[in-house]
C-alpha cells in the first residue's frame, strides 16, 4: 500500500452507492406513511362477506387494525367477535 493510497480513499462501486441510496430513500417514505395502509377498509369488508357467509355477523363485530412495530416489522391484527350460539 503506497501513502498516496492510505491518504485518498478507494471508490465506492456504483452499486454500493446505489443501494445505500435506496435503503435511505425506502428509510424516509417508512417515516413519513401514514401508518395505516390504505387497503386496511377494504379488507375488512372482504374479511366480513367471508366470515358473513358460515356465520351472522355484524359489521362492528369484526376489527383489522395495523400497527409498524419497526423499519422491518408489521402487524396486522384481526378481532373477530362471534355471535353467541342459541
Amino acid at each position: 500500500m503506497s501513502l498516496l493510497e492510505f491518504f485518498r480513499p478507494k471508490k465506492k462501486s456504483t452499486a454500493n452507492v446505489a443501494k445505500e441510496r435506496l435503503q435511505i430513500i425506502v428509510a424516509e417514505r417508512r417515516s413519513h406513511d401514514d401508518p395505516a395502509p390504505s387497503y386496511l377498509p377494504e379488507l375488512k369488508a372482504d374479511i366480513l362477506r367471508v366470515i358473513s357467509k358460515y356465520v351472522e355477523v355484524e359489521p362492528d363485530m369484526v376489527n383489522v387494525s395495523f400497527e409498524q412495530k419497526d423499519d422491518d416489522i408489521s402487524v396486522l391484527e384481526l378481532n373477530v367477535k362471534l355471535p353467541e350460539e342459541e
